[in-house]
């Protein structure tokens, strides 16, 4: 059975965040109920409706109904988990979310808001916006552009990490049921989204500006960015790191960089003194050759590289294709409709897509009874400090993906062991973000007694993390096969690039190729070049994904005894994060293109610069006035309509124009830096970074809380510990005796080491 096989899913959401939660929770096997106004969904008709609301039913209530209110408080009485926007969509029921709580003990109450806690947002309205969410978080301006001002993302991305990390904190509140009885009030945020997407634009130094985001739209890394060949195709190369940085320069017949003086070393290829011109170095190397050559010579060098094409041609990739991330069923509406499958692979309990989106008011699931559970005593105040606590982790991961999963799953309580060679991972420096929350084990894996000691670790572990390509695993004796006869029970989930099938399985596969390939560059770039994205947003989407499919196999495991392999793939994400823009149906409008430093598509839609900053500017259906707003006659073009706004803003603060767009009926908020956002009182209160010591007397930002856990929230900051800090205290633990330790640390198998100094490397993007 699928993880989520005999759950009842009440969702009272519309949008996208919240109905995506619902729509992976059905895909593993829960009966989602997605609950409608007698009009139906807003969204109905369109993509993201028939994409996001596939295998769920549909229950029409009239919240003016007192009838309908007592049918969806029975629904609700019985029901495992309860998706809403903010409190406010129960009250406009008549319901108490304190009263139905109590009521309903196991219930795991799921809430989304739009921005912070409480369902407040800074912009009038109070809905879904990635733009606003963007502008106001201080993400808008960290993207690189030509101007240094700030951009629009034509991909609602955000929304997208808030739907897959509220997904995962779910799953793992029902994980933590299944051992105490008890549900609880989760809450996942947009700015839990933001941050989950962008922790490490987060992570800075107290006393550092804000970067210069006037650098081009290629990004800071000369070796990891888009290239244009010499037959006008462009491309993507993934030299990332110090095996690949001086590979690629050697192949190129650019070593020498690494003599100049201005240089010496890979990091200093990073600073702003030095990526301009090795950048323009790099390029006019790459515009000698076709494509294709260029291609070749990567492929054989083992770098990640790929061809730049357009989002549209994605679902069709053989790739995607083998894989099952290219899935099509019959709307009753709009007849066939293709669309992303299932972001991961759960090889014990695979997920199922169960049919279309429902047509109005078609209910497909059968009445419940009560489960049995701790009804009528008073609920317990915390009693762990993470739902995923008492579980241990082991994360082989390197780069960032790999790691960020396990320390996604730390964030959810979980004793994450970071298992990395004496050296460490290699890039530690770079992704120290990314490894927060992690004990370290430091294990020559290819030395003699180096995999009998990471087994004695596995025998007491619940689930392992891999980024190992098949063959290597198998040879390390850390694939499945192995694990599993030392530990039956183990749960492994493995990052790949491309995913288990197909012609590219096995190949090596990086963020930013993956940006490149799936189209995501062309659709922000528009007729413009391509851009690449300052965010590792497949990366840091990935760790979301994988600790999303850590705990659906907990929790089948918890439910059935169970371990199992199961596998996330960074093409599957690339998928995810375009979901909504993917689905395809006869009829269906073009995607919005970007553009050159894109402000927007609408002149009630974007950016406008103010005398001292930036606003966005967003319409709220009928109650915003453009024409009174921009002072022009009803038959003036969108450009005419734009100029005047333009104008006006120009003359006015950004505090200003806000409150003017406002009293037109318009959402608007000041583009703020991160910077700003960092010290904004209110998201320092609650915790969303954490001002911490950092070495050599510094101070810095670091990222704070993800989600808010009414009985099991972990709270604090997380360290990054040195490599191989808890070697002999993990060791120890696993059973492994004092004469064995002492050898492995003899022969160097194993390494003990001391903590890591707090502190951030440079900017690679």
């Amino acid at each position: 059975m699928s993880p989520m096989t005999g759950f009842a899913v009440i969702e009272l959401t519309t949008g996208i965040a919240g109905p995506m939660v619902g729509m992976l929770l059905s895909d593993f096997g829960a009966d989602v109920i997605k609950v409608e106004p007698p009009g139906g969904d807003p969204l109905r008709g369109t993509a993201a409706f028939a994409g996001l609301n596939r295998g769920k039913s549909s229950l029409v209530l009239d919240a003016d109904q007192p009838a309908d209110a007592r049918v969806l408080w029975e629904r609700l009485l019985v029901a495992d988990v309860c998706l809403i926007k903010d409190a406010g969509d129960l009250s406009a029921f008549g319901i108490d979310a304190d009263e139905l709580r109590q009521a309903a003990p196991r219930l795991v109450l799921a809430e989304m808001p739009p921005y912070g806690s409480e369902g407040e947002t800074p912009w009038q309205g109070g809905h879904e916006s990635n733009a606003l969410l963007a502008a106001y978080s201080g993400l808008a301006w960290r993207q690189a552009s030509f101007d240094g001002t700030p951009v629009e993302w034509v991909r609602p991305q955000f929304l997208y990490a808030q739907a897959i990390w509220a997904t995962a904190c779910t799953v793992a509140a029902l994980t933590e049921r299944e051992r105490s009885g008890w549900g609880q009030h989760v809450e996942v945020t947009g700015l839990h989204g933001v941050m989950v997407m962008s922790s490490g634009q987060f992570a800075t130094f107290t006393d550092a500006p804000d970067p210069i985001t006037a650098v081009g739209v290629a990004g800071r890394h000369p070796t990891y960015s888009r290239f244009r060949a010499s037959d006008g195709k462009w491309f993507v190369v993934g030299g990332l790191g110090p095996k690949f940085e001086p590979l690629l320069l050697n192949a190129l017949g650019l070593i020498d960089i690494l003599d100049d003086p201005r240089v010496g070393h890979l990091s200093k290829l990073l600073e702003p003194s030095n990526y301009g011109w090795v950048s323009e170095r790099i390029r006019g190397v790459f515009a000698t050759k076709p494509r294709a050559e260029w291609l070749d010579m990567l492929e054989r060098l083992g770098i990640a590289g790929g061809a730049i094409e357009s989002s549209d041609k994605w679902l069709d990739h053989p790739q995607i294709e083998a894989n099952g991330l290219h899935v099509r069923v019959q709307d009753p509406t709009l007849g066939e409709v293709s669309m992303p499958g299932i972001p991961l692979v759960l090889h014990g309990s695979p997920g199922d897509i169960r049919g279309a989106a429902p047509a109005l008011g078609e209910d497909r699931t059968s009445p419940r009874t009560p489960a049995s559970g701790p009804g009528g005593i008073p609920m317990p105040a915390a009693v762990r400090p993470g739902p995923l606590s008492g579980f241990t982790v082991l994360d082989m991961g390197t780069f960032v993906a790999g790691p960020y999963t396990g320390s996604l799953l730390a964030e959810l309580g979980a004793d994450v062991i970071k298992v990395e060679p004496s050296r460490g991972d290699p890039f530690r420096q770079s992704g120290f973000t990314y490894n927060r929350g992690m004990r370290s084990l430091a294990l020559d894996l290819k030395g003699h007694g180096g995999v009998e000691a990471l087994h004695a670790v596995v025998r007491n572990a619940d689930a392992v993390v891999s980024s190992n390509r098949p063959g290597t695993a198998a040879a390390l004796g850390v694939d499945y096969a192995s694990l599993s006869r030392v530990n039956p029970k183990i749960v492994l989930m493995t990052l790949s690039g491309y995913g288990e099938k197909g012609p590219l399985a096995g190949q090596p596969g990086v963020d930013m190729v993956l940006q490149g390939m799936s189209g995501m560059m062309t659709g922000q770039g528009g007729d413009s070049e391509p851009v690449c994205n300052t965010l590792a947003s497949i990366d840091t989407a990935s760790g979301a994904i994988g600790a999303l499919g850590v705990a659906l196999a907990l929790l089948h495991r918890e439910r059935t005894g169970e371990g199992q392999q199961g596998s996330f793939s960074l093409a599957a994400t690339a998928t995810a994060l375009q979901f909504c823009e993917l689905v395809r149906f006869e009829g269906k409008p073009p995607a919005v293109p970007g553009g050159q430093d894109f402000k927007g598509a609408r002149p009630d839609d974007r950016f406008y610069a103010a005398a001292d900053g930036w606003v966005r500017l967003q319409a709220i259906g009928a109650q915003s006035d453009l024409d009174a707003m921009a002072g022009t006659s009803p038959d003036a073009s969108s450009d005419d309509i734009q100029e005047a706004i333009a104008a006006r803003m120009k003359t006015m603060s950004a505090q200003a124009a806000v409150a003017w767009a406002q009293s037109h009926g318009f959402a608007a908020v000041v583009t703020r830096k991160i910077s700003q956002a960092q010290r904004d009182e209110q998201l320092l209160e609650s915790e969303f970074v954490h001002v911490r010591p950092a070495a050599a007397g510094r101070t810095m930002f670091a990222p704070g809380r993800f989600a808010r856990f009414s009985r099991t929230s972990r709270r604090g900051p997380m360290s990054v510990a040195g490599v191989g800090e808890s070697t002999v205290a993990i060791l120890r633990d696993a059973g492994v005796a004092r004469e064995q330790i002492e050898a492995l640390l003899s022969s160097g198998v194993a390494t003990q080491g001391d903590p890591a100094p707090q502190t951030l490397g440079y900017i690679y993007r």
